[in-house]
């Protein structure tokens, strides 16, 4: 199984996203931040934009930022939004022509261990991959005076989520 460049632009732009907080990012500083042309950026961020995974703002200050917390954003679904338009063999395509499709009983399989393999992204969240991440803070964070300079940034964040579920089951 192998993820469309599209997925993984989208997942990056959410971590830039994600990194810089509230604080409202433009496509070339992203493009920049995530090697990634400006031109096929742009295609993702009206996907994320129309998905709901962000809001865009037009105008000479636009851009965009996260429509919700990165601790609701999960991994899994981001995934099947973007990938979910592909079928991952032919026998999952609309216009099928496998002289197989009527006796072949590998599609039931392969359409279980798709879902097994986006289940278990679904509890993954943004949160969990940018909270108190300092190397990711350095790269990604639109103000770091470490950025250039690939230095760590110390974690300032808490997660919320992660301190309510240790408390619960304490």
């Amino acid at each position: 199984m192998r993820l469309t460049t599209r997925t993984n632009l989208a997942l990056r732009t959410l971590m830039v996203c994600a990194v810089n907080g509230g604080r409202i990012v433009r496509k070339a500083d992203v493009a920049a931040a995530i090697n990634a042309s400006e031109n096929h950026l742009a295609q993702v961020i009206n996907q994320l934009g129309q998905f709901g995974f962000i809001r865009t703002l037009r105008g000479r200050h636009g851009g965009f930022t996260l429509a919700r917390p990165a601790e609701e954003i999960s991994v899994g679904a981001v995934f099947r939004r973007f990938e979910s338009d592909l079928p991952f063999i032919e026998c999952f395509s609309p216009d099928n022509t496998c002289p197989l499709r009527d006796h072949c009983r590998m599609s039931s399989h392969l359409a279980r261990a798709i879902e097994a393999f986006y289940a278990s992204l679904d509890p993954l969240t943004l949160g969990d991959l940018t909270d108190c991440n300092s190397g990711l803070d350095a790269l990604l964070s639109m103000d770091s005076p470490l950025r250039m300079r690939g230095g760590a940034v110390p974690c300032v964040r808490a997660r919320q989520s992660r301190r309510h579920a240790t408390a619960e089951t304490d």
